[in-house]
Formats: structure tokens, C-alpha cells, sequence
């Protein structure tokens, strides 16, 4: 097959059902040519075996500044496609080895699970909050009430950004990751980036205890990060730190609600939450597909060679739902046994938050379905919309029923 034959375009019906696309390119097209909505071919890979490799592999960069080139000759001709400055593109998921392992080094303390572990109790008061708000409630969006604030308030208070300000992240986060018109995710980049410039102007005057102050004060063997890196690592927290969380929650609830018998199960024996917590990870994953790379020499995935220079899409989504790996991988089981899924990648990319978004979901999860023990969906859930994006799987609202008496909370 010539590049760019046959290409199968990534299309709203996609983004409301990526799974039994998936199914058939496994069978059928394993690794296949796509255009995704901005414009720009790829490669997708949905083979759970593929997918683990291609993760790792040191041929695939992630080298943004050379990705840029890139984009002249891999878009489709009229097309046009956002494109943030070095003060949000300079991190470290931007970057190859020695820059990757730089970066990484100088924030990965921060988020081991032994160094988040203190902020426990703080998650926990900030869900009884929450909860508490809603208590009488009847009905409610789950994600606008619930999974949004939590992971929001943690991460802004982990970095020290202020209340008032937290909103706007919600709409430009919102933006960037969506498929919106390019002068919308243009304009959102922007806002951003002006806005953390001046907040860490704010910390160098007025230090806090908080991880912005300590990213600007840290050093590693006498390496600090520059004023660019600060701010395009900030960027990179503040998303990561609230996106995948926000959808962990709200596609473990809705995940639930559809198997009611697996909702019985976790509600009969609460010991089962954590394994649970990789299980809603795998299943239904708050990534869809992993950030691109690039071939910089052609790699073969089971006999299928893509030439050097072209983007790879590693789709998590369908790598977790493998049948080859998991057995009935469609269906949902709080009590499967650990797998080694890939909801937070692989390799030297893997999440750096995964220990936090554990945690938070984990004090989350069981938290609301203690306090609430009649949790049921609001409406009809073939009229649930997930988001225009082919990076984050996340709805736009989930609608839900509270139960009428709440139980008091308990301690996670």
C-alpha cells in the first residue's frame, strides 16, 4: 500500500465509539494509516503487543522541534493545525533522552507515591467538601459538581495556583485537548501561556510552599529549569494533573452504573477498590491515544513497516481492550487480577502523576459510593456525548441521581 491510500479518516462516529473501530482493525489493519480531524496522517497502532513495544521504542521520537518540520509534509494540503510556542512545547513529554531524563529528574520526587502520600488526608477533606455540597442534592452533573473540582483543587493546590483562577483552566484545558477550530485552541495556548508567565513572576516575589516555588528553586547537580522549561512544565502538571483524574472518576462511575452486577460487587466487598481502580484504568481509560511520535528510521510492527518519518498514534484504548492480552476484554470485572495495562503508558513516559491519580481516585470512588449508595444514571445513556479529542476519552457531562438519605463518610 502507497502512503496515503486508503487512509481511514478519524471521525465523530470514532470519538462516540473508538472500541469497535478497534475491534476490526486488530483483526484486519492492525497498524493503518489515518487522518486525524486537524489535518495531520498518522499511523495508528491498536495491538496490545505493538502498542507496549512502540511506547518503548527509542526509534519513535517525541523530539518536538524536529516534529514541527515534520508537519509540512504529513498534513493533509489546506489543513491547518495548532501550534504552541517553545513556552508551552519545552517539556518533558516533548522530548528524547538527555532532555527527557533532565526534566524528568528535577520533578519526578515530587510525584512518587512515598512523596504524595502525605497529601492523603488532604484529597480526603477536599472529597467530604465536595460531597457534602451535594448531599441534597437530587440531581447533578457528576463531572461539573464532583470529578472536575476535586482533581482541580488537589493539582492547583499542589502547585500553589489561585482559587479564583482555577476556571479558566477548566475552558482552556478544555480547548487544547479538544478538536476545536484552530483559532479557538490558537487563542486558549496563548491565554495560558500569559497567564503562567505572570504567575511565576508572582512566586519569585512571593514564594509559597508550594511546587511551583519548588520547581523554580530546585536543583539537580546545579541544573535549574529556564524560564521557558518552568512554564511549559507548569502547563504540562497542570493539565496532566487534572485530565486524566477528571475522566478516571467519571468513566469509573459511568463504567459501574452500566454493570450494576459489578457495582454489587465492589459495594459488597470494598477491599476489591484498589485492583478495581486498574481495572476502570484499563477498561475505560482517561486517554485514548497516547501523544505522537515520530519514526526517525522504519520500524516493522508485525510485518507491517512504517517508513521513517511519518507519526505513530499508539492507541491505549484499543491496546487495553486486546482480547490476545485480556481475556473478555470487554467486559468489566472489579475483580480481575492485575494486569499490566497501559492507561499511563510505558517506558520513559509513563505517567509521573499515575501514584497521585491512584490516590485520588481511589479516595474518590469509594468515597461517593459510600455517601451515596443509590447512585444511578439521570436520563437515558445512549444520550451521554463523550469529547471531540484524540487525546483525552472523556464525557462532556454525567448526569446522575443522588441518593436521598447520605451515609456519613468514612476515612479511605
Amino acid at each position: 500500500m502507497s502512503l496515503r491510500e486508503d487512509v481511514l479518516r478519524l471521525d465523530e462516529g470514532f470519538f462516540q465509539d473508538p472500541y469497535a473501530l478497534y475491534d476490526e482493525l486488530r483483526e484486519t489493519g492492525p497498524v493503518r494509516q489515518v487522518l486525524m480531524p486537524q489535518g495531520v496522517y498518522a499511523w495508528l497502532v491498536t495491538r496490545y503487543a505493538d502498542a507496549r513495544a512502540a511506547l518503548a521504542d527509542p526509534r519513535l521520537s517525541k523530539d518536538v522541534a524536529a516534529a514541527g518540520t515534520l508537519m509540512q509534509t504529513n498534513r493533509e494540503p489546506g489543513s491547518r493545525r495548532p501550534e504552541f510556542g517553545g513556552e508551552l512545547a519545552a517539556h518533558m513529554l516533548n522530548m528524547d533522552p538527555p532532555d527527557h531524563t533532565r526534566l524528568r529528574k528535577l520533578v519526578n520526587r515530587a510525584f512518587t507515591a512515598r512523596g504524595i502520600e502525605p497529601m492523603r488526608a488532604r484529597v480526603q477533606q477536599i472529597t467530604d467538601g465536595l460531597l457534602d455540597a451535594l448531599a441534597e442534592r437530587g440531581e447533578v452533573d457528576l463531572i461539573a459538581e464532583f470529578a472536575f473540582p476535586l482533581p482541580m483543587t488537589v493539582i492547583c493546590e499542589l502547585l500553589g495556583v489561585p482559587d479564583a483562577d482555577r476556571e479558566s483552566f477548566r475552558g482552556w484545558t478544555s480547548t487544547v485537548t479538544s478538536t476545536a477550530p484552530f483559532e479557538q485552541i490558537q487563542a486558549a495556548g496563548m491565554a495560558m501561556a500569559e497567564y503562567l508567565v505572570k504567575l511565576l513572576a508572582h512566586k519569585r516575589t512571593a514564594p509559597g510552599d508550594d511546587l511551583l516555588t519548588a520547581l523554580i528553586e530546585t536543583s539537580e547537580d546545579g541544573d535549574r529549569l529556564s524560564e521557558v522549561e518552568l512554564v511549559s512544565m507548569t502547563f504540562l502538571l497542570l493539565l496532566a494533573g487534572h485530565e486524566t483524574t477528571v475522566n478516571l472518576i467519571s468513566n469509573s462511575v459511568l463504567a459501574l452504573l452500566r454493570n450494576p452486577e459489578q457495582l454489587a460487587a465492589l459495594r459488597a466487598d470494598p477491599g476489591l477498590l484498589p485492583g478495581a481502580i486498574e481495572e476502570f484504568l484499563r477498561y475505560e481509560g482517561p486517554i485514548n491515544l497516547a501523544t505522537m511520535r515520530y519514526t526517525t528510521e522504519p520500524v516493522d510492527f508485525d510485518g507491517i513497516e512504517v517508513p521513517a518519518n511519518e507519526f505513530v498514534l499508539v492507541s491505549l484504548g484499543a491496546a487495553n481492550r486486546d482480547p490476545e492480552r485480556f481475556p473478555e476484554a470487554d467486559r468489566l470485572d472489579v475483580a480481575r487480577a492485575p494486569s499490566a495495562h497501559l492507561a499511563f503508558g510505558h517506558g520513559i513516559h509513563y505517567c509521573v502523576g499515575a501514584p497521585l491519580a491512584r490516590m485520588e481516585g481511589e479516595i474518590a470512588l469509594g468515597s461517593l459510593l459510600r455517601r451515596f449508595p443509590d447512585l444511578a444514571l439521570a436520563g437515558d445513556p445512549v444520550e451521554l456525548v463523550w469529547r471531540e479529542s484524540t487525546i483525552v476519552r472523556a464525557l462532556d457531562t454525567l448526569p446522575v441521581r443522588l441518593s436521598a438519605t447520605p451515609i456519613d463518610p468514612v476515612e479511605v
